[in-house]
């Protein structure tokens, strides 16, 4: 999957739905050994101890500080040293729309080393224990998810800037490869490079050379929404960027985006803001 492509998340940020499933710290001693593949998406937070974990074969080492993302439906062993270990681990669901296992489409899974992301996994474990120990007053878990979401954006931040690739995969085609955002690439160059005109479904079929009908199904299944439910959303955080960036009118926004006069612009937006685009700040 291309750097580029992750793109996509930013664009779909407002539709992304995060779902904490559980949170538990757990110790091991040296005789632990596990095998699974967990049904969801998983991260390990190292406390302590050594962690190995070996799939297709192949061995990878996670210590203190380190996190260890699982993807759903890869088989693993985990073991310990004879020191044993203890981890927060977490189990979550990710998804856009009705997509969910966006994140498979992106070669994340494996372990990120303490030194690429220590800021957000000491405010995550921080947050887990003031969980625990406050459990009864309102916010808590509030505030354990943002810190949770926090270290998946970090985690996303560090693969876009070619810091860091998961290695659990090795070569293994996800089994989302059928919804392939790569496919999608040159349709969502052209959205950006055409927002100021009328964007026919058709234009879009030709480009990635199938369909109509299939390409608004294949894009659907790809991301949970439909293309017209993308373009609509890229317009609006377009529209949020312009009205903040305070240069330009309402006509020329309205303009910029494609839209044939203010009111129409103006109707669209207070749709998804719940507020004129002239009061909004």
């Amino acid at each position: 999957m291309k750097m580029k492509d992750m793109g996509i998340l930013n664009e779909l940020s407002d539709l992304i739905s995060l779902r904490m499933k559980s949170v538990f710290e757990h110790a091991h001693d040296g005789k632990w050994v596990e095998h699974k593949a967990h049904i969801d998406y998983d991260l390990w937070f190292i406390q302590s101890g050594t962690v190995t974990i070996r799939i297709d074969g192949i061995e990878h080492e996670a210590g203190p500080g380190d996190v260890v993302f699982f993807y759903p439906g890869i088989p693993y062993m985990a073991s310990t040293t004879d020191q044993g270990c203890r981890f927060i681990y977490v189990h979550f669901d990710f998804e856009i729309g009705k997509q969910q296992r966006i994140l498979s489409d992106f070669p994340l899974s494996g372990i990120i080393p303490e030194e690429l992301i220590r800021e957000e996994t000491v405010l995550f474990s921080k947050a887990f224990m003031q969980s625990n120990q406050l459990s009864s007053l309102p916010g808590n878990r509030l505030y354990l998810k943002a810190y949770l979401i926090a270290v998946i954006a970090k985690i996303i931040e560090l693969y876009g800037q070619e810091r860091y690739t998961g290695t659990f995969l090795s070569g293994r085609m996800p089994k989302t490869a059928e919804r392939n955002l790569d496919v999608l690439q040159p349709v969502f160059g052209y959205i950006n490079n055409h927002l100021h005109k009328s964007i026919k479904m058709s234009e879009l079929a030709q480009l990635v050379g199938i369909s109509e009908k299939y390409f608004i199904t294949y894009f659907k299944k790809t991301l949970g929404i439909t293309p017209g439910q993308y373009i609509y959303q890229v317009k609006m955080n377009r529209a949020r960027d312009y009205l903040n960036l305070k240069k330009y009118t309402i006509q020329e926004i309205a303009s910029l985006l494609g839209y044939p006069d203010p009111f129409t612009f103006s109707k669209a937006f207070k749709k998804y803001y719940n507020v004129p685009p002239s009061k909004f700040d």
